[in-house]
């Protein structure tokens, strides 16, 4: 398993998204989706899920349930737990949250670390100006299209810690 950081020089919104190469291991694998809100981090998500991964989303399940306020307790103790169920059961996951602080990051490595999994972050860089314009299209019509203002994604950018090599396998897509 390589631990250094990648960085590939893609866009989220092209259609060939290179599918997570960090992580060579024969079991099962889980990728973080780290990024602010508007990033990109479902495209990415949705890409894999195609290609067989499990996605797990608090923004899908908080839709399902018709909450619309974050956070839940409840639904987060509840995809935790079927995070550990997918992995057991050997299915690669991808867990399209966000994980905009490293102790949200460090959370989930401590709930896989005695499965003997590693998860793989895959940070989706993407400036401010790009978010803006993504959000002003977000009409909160399913679950992937979660609204957020202009002010209330500039807060969410400005308080996101970006993910370093030194938590681990580590894929930077700008």
């Amino acid at each position: 398993m390589l631990s250094g950081a990648f960085h590939v020089s893609i866009s989220v919104v092209e259609c060939n998204i290179r599918p997570v190469v960090i992580n060579k291991t024969l079991g099962p694998r889980v990728v973080m989706m780290c990024g602010p809100g508007g990033a990109g981090k479902t495209t990415y998500a949705k890409r894999l899920e195609s290609e067989g991964w499990r996605r797990l989303s608090f923004e899908v399940e908080f839709w399902d349930r018709g909450i619309t306020t974050m956070p839940s307790a409840e639904v987060v103790a509840e995809l935790k737990a079927r995070l550990l169920r997918h992995v057991a059961a050997g299915n690669d996951v991808v867990l399209d949250f966000g994980f905009w602080f490293r102790r949200q990051r460090d959370e989930f490595r401590a709930i896989l670390a005695p499965e003997g999994i590693v998860p793989e972050t895959v940070y989706i860089a993407t400036s401010l100006e790009t978010i803006l314009s993504r959000v002003g299209n977000r009409r909160g019509r399913q679950a992937d299209d979660w609204p957020l203002t202009k002010q209330t994604a500039t807060e969410y950018f400005e308080r996101f810690e970006p993910p370093t090599s030194e938590e681990g396998p580590l894929e930077v897509v700008s």
